[in-house]
């Protein structure tokens, strides 16, 4: 483990874009990046597979086995739907071509342990076509910082955003699942996502909603953005449904914030997968991400006054039982 100081690879914020006090600022890298990675969307439709660890699985943990040519980059907060229970990935992960390791994970379905279908079909993941939110991925960020490999961490803690997210969007479902909570208000979602438009050269977002910073995404390559633009987005708007019509940020909000960011005192340690796993500490904002020989591959910051104390606006039936008869964290 190491820690320094070195301002990162810089991400410059470019115009503003407000609309029903949801604020979106394109992100724009400050050099050409040097390593070539595919996204998991991508992966998958090449016969990159996600499974359980083995037959009886283990919450914290998923198989990956990577049969491409490519690096393939996972991002932090993915959702992966199916097997014996949703999941999202702890950290982002850049995996070899032609390997096969282990990732950490999140469960975000509390209420499921049964495998989703029969035959082999039901053995595999499917990427979803969103990210988290930054609700949930913030939750276990902070259990992540002095460790941010261990498996069962930050589960607790996930639960309870999934629970706040279902409470705030007045959803539920006979699972738990965080899914389940996003396709309450898609037609909402959808409705909102295209006011926010991806723009040349785009690699990367800021979010702001109620007048304050909320967090902000980057990879190094425009064209994995592209694929992981939407994505982000879903998560961003579910957030900030409570906030619509609220105040947004200013470009120089999102410029003050984004410096601390390129600013903070880096800790690097060994990732999931090739590469340096780093968190991130600033005066007002925390993060996490993935560098790979000096290169800053993925960076995910959080303003550090953002609102745990959210608006319910709804409150859901008690959450059903979660099995018994899972592995041990």
């Amino acid at each position: 483990m190491s820690t320094a100081t070195t301002p990162l690879t810089t991400f410059a914020p470019g115009e503003v874009i407000t609309h029903r006090g949801i604020t979106v600022v394109p992100l724009f890298p400050s050099s050409e990046p040097v390593a070539e990675y595919i996204t998991l969307a991508q992966a998958v439709a090449l016969g990159f597979t996600v499974t359980e660890v083995d037959e009886d699985g283990s919450v914290g943990e998923l198989r990956v086995h990577n049969p491409t040519p490519h690096r393939v980059l996972m991002y932090d907060g993915e959702e992966l739907e199916g097997a014996k229970q949703n999941r999202i990935l702890n950290v982002s992960v850049l995996v070899e071509a032609g390997s096969t390791l282990g990732v950490p994970v999140s469960c975000v379905e509390a209420g499921r342990w049964d495998y989703d279908g029969d035959g082999d079909a039901g053995r595999i993941f499917n990427a979803s076509v969103r990210t988290s939110s930054p609700r949930v991925r913030r939750a276990k960020e902070a259990h992540l910082r002095s460790a941010p490999l261990t498996r069962g961490v930050a589960q607790d803690a996930v639960w309870r955003a999934v629970d706040e997210t279902h409470e705030e969007r007045g959803s539920w479902s006979p699972t738990g699942a965080y899914s389940d909570a996003v396709r309450h208000v898609q037609p909402d979602i959808d409705a909102l996502v295209g006011a926010f438009p991806l723009r040349p050269g785009q690699c990367g977002a800021l979010l702001g909603y109620g007048g304050q910073v909320v967090c902000a995404d980057a990879v190094s390559r425009a064209e994995a953005y592209e694929e992981l633009h939407a994505s982000l987005l879903t998560g961003y708007v579910l957030d900030a449904l409570t906030y619509l019509d609220g105040e947004g940020v200013t470009q120089d909000a999102a410029a003050v914030f984004m410096g601390q960011v390129m600013a903070a005192t880096v800790t690097r340690r060994a990732s999931a997968g090739l590469g340096s796993d780093l968190r991130l500490q600033a005066a007002h904002a925390v993060g996490s991400g993935l560098e790979l020989d000096g290169e800053v591959l993925q960076l995910t910051a959080y303003a550090t006054d953002d609102r745990d104390g959210v608006r319910k606006t709804a409150q859901r039936p008690a959450r059903i039982a979660r099995p018994t008869r899972r592995r041990a964290l």
